[in-house]
């Protein structure tokens, strides 16, 4: 049946071509941003799962940031400590010199001048460690909670409490002496116990920073396996979507010749009436 009002085969080149055209202009777009969800319509289920990983990455980075914080602020602790404990082992150095009867009183006495200066030095780094405002050798107690963590709950979080005194009182080193040789024997003692007593501070500031670096090394794995799989789930595959623009653009020039074809189909229909 031959018909003039209604062109079919137009209809259907056309409707071919606007298929093909949406489709290439799908796969430029990809190349263009390089994400396979160039709309959420594109694969709503897929764009919702991607979209909630990449709420994990950003919030694991997040989580790290405050990881890196609160090891830096043990760290600080940590290297006052370590100054600390390089000024007792010198004073014990002192103590013992002082102690023996190979020295006289007249250089003991210089030796008690270092002594002394360094039990000043040692108490001035107890008051003065500070991270920010907030003091970390001077006995001030203070409850810390770091958010390493995406989520809410204890598990997210990691508690530490600071009450670190290494304060020249608190390590019974105040009023010490070694000018002459009894007061010298007598530092000894007080010297192994602030020693002691120093050890016992590194050791809960060196336990909480081996937790932090422990749940950094954490993070890193969740943020490079989420984004890994966030990768494999958004990233557009360059080779698939060179290969669709391609054949797109190959069909475009096809359809749009049958489309020509379609409408200049008709024309002959004009014979039967001329």
């Amino acid at each position: 049946m031959l018909r003039i009002s209604s062109n079919l085969a137009s209809l259907s080149a056309r409707r071919a071509l606007g298929l093909t055209q949406k489709n290439t202009e799908r796969s430029l777009q990809e190349l263009a941003t390089g994400s396979r969800f160039t709309s959420a319509g594109a694969d709503a289920a897929g764009y919702a799962i991607a979209e909630n990983m990449r709420s994990q990455i950003q919030g694991y980075k997040s989580a790290r940031y405050n990881a890196d914080n609160a090891a830096s602020f043990v760290a600080l602790a940590e290297g006052a400590l370590q100054e600390q404990n390089n000024i007792i082992i010198r004073l014990r150095e002192l103590a013992i010199q002082a102690a023996s009867d190979t020295f006289s009183d007249r250089e003991r006495k210089m030796l008690d001048t270092e002594y002394q200066s360094l039990t000043q030095e040692l108490d001035r780094i107890a008051k003065s460690t500070k991270f920010g405002s907030q003091p970390l050798l001077d006995g001030s107690v203070k409850e810390y909670e770091f958010q390493v963590g995406i989520n809410k709950g204890d598990d997210n979080i990691i508690k530490y409490r600071s009450d670190s005194d290494t304060t020249l009182s608190n390590l019974n080193l105040d009023g010490g002496s070694v000018r002459d040789k009894s007061d010298a024997r007598d530092s000894l003692e007080s010297i192994d116990e602030a020693f002691y007593k120093l050890n016992e501070a590194r050791a809960g500031l060196g336990a909480i920073h081996s937790r932090m670096e422990i749940a950094v090394n954490h993070i890193d794995s969740q943020v490079e396996n989420l984004t890994a799989a966030h990768s494999k789930m958004a990233d557009a595959d360059v080779a698939e979507a060179v290969s669709g623009a391609r054949r797109g653009q190959i069909l475009q020039q096809y359809q749009a010749a049958a489309l020509s074809y379609a409408n200049d189909s008709q024309s002959f229909l004009l014979r039967l009436i001329a």
